[in-house]
This record gives C-alpha cells, structure tokens and sequence, in this order.
C-alpha cells in the first residue's frame, strides 16, 4: 500500500514542479532568462531552443543580453523574439541582441497576479484529481479483498494529508509570486 501512496505523492510533487516551472517563467519586472525558455529559433531548418544557439546574460537588472555563438542567427533570433507573446522589442547592435524590459505598470501587476492565481488554481485542482483516483484505486483494492477496511481508512487518511500539505506548498507558492510581482 505505502508504494501506491508513494506514486500518488510522485504525482503530486509534479504537478507543483509544472506550477513552479510556470511561475519561473512569468516576469515580475526583472529580467529572467526563463522568460525565454519557450522560444524556439530556426536553425538550420530546425526550431531550436533559445538558450542552445547563444549565450544569455543578465548584464543590468531590467535587461537581457543575448550572444548568439553565429552571427548569422541575429535575424532569426530577432524575428522568434517578435512573433513570441514576450511584448519586447529586441535592440540589435549586429553582433547581440538586448531585451531591456519595461518597468511594469499596476495594471499590468494585477493582471500577472491573476494569473498567477489562475495557474495555482489550476495545480490545486491536478492536486484534488490525483486525490480522487488515489481514494478510487483504494477502494477498489477494499472491495477485490486485497486491504482491509481499516488499512482503507489509514491510506484515505494518509492521501488527504498529502494532498492538504501540496495544496498549502501550492498557496505559499502563488502567495510568493503575488508578492514578487505586487513589489514595485
């Protein structure tokens, strides 16, 4: 039984690493090379990701500096940066590309911060599915005769305080972001 409940818990912790890898890659006003994760650049014929064609640094706290290893993909890398929902204009000097990201205004603060809550919502409710189907698996290990009833309770028990403990790492999660995104 403790095997069972150890997937189940496997799941969980995934569905709070999908959230964190989410957050990571939300921007609260200071540049984060996360931001660029998703960003896929042709090469050679093949969409690439970003950070495998270039160097990214953080040279100033508001700005992203990007040094493509062949120069050639300047034009390219500029063109994934525009036609990507990042809402930044690339600076090209010919040898690099520099992202510098605007100060963000309260309005856009408490959009980001909706959807950061958004997001969290969506990881609780993976959290409450994982718990159904472990609390299913359960049962139907009671009714085949393979635990007993009273084991059935314990691991019911245990799948509960397993999914309270993920849903207060989720709220602490989200409290965080909120903050870092509120924080002028």
């Amino acid at each position: 039984m403790e095997e069972k409940i150890k997937v189940y818990e496997e799941k969980m912790n995934k569905s709070y690493d999908a959230l964190q890898n989410e957050y990571s890659s939300i921007r609260a006003g200071r540049a984060n090379p996360h931001v660029l994760d998703k960003l896929r650049v042709d090469y050679y014929g093949s969409p690439t990701p970003l950070q495998q064609v270039g160097n990214i640094s953080v040279p100033e706290p508001r700005m992203l500096l990007i040094q493509p290893w062949d120069k050639s993909l300047i034009k390219p890398i500029e063109k994934a940066i525009l036609t990507s929902d990042l809402g930044i204009n690339p600076n090209n000097d010919g040898s690099a590309i520099r992202l510098i990201f605007p100060e963000l205004t309260e309005e856009r603060r408490k959009e980001l911060a909706k959807d950061v809550k958004k997001k969290g919502e969506n990881a609780k409710v993976a959290i409450r599915n994982i718990r159904r189907d472990a609390n299913e698996t359960i049962k139907k290990m009671e009714k085949a005769g393979e635990i007993s009833e009273d084991d059935q309770e314990l691991a019911e028990d245990k799948i509960q305080k397993l999914t309270d403990k993920m849903i207060a790492k989720i709220d602490k999660a989200v409290e965080a972001k909120t903050q870092e995104i509120m924080t002028v």
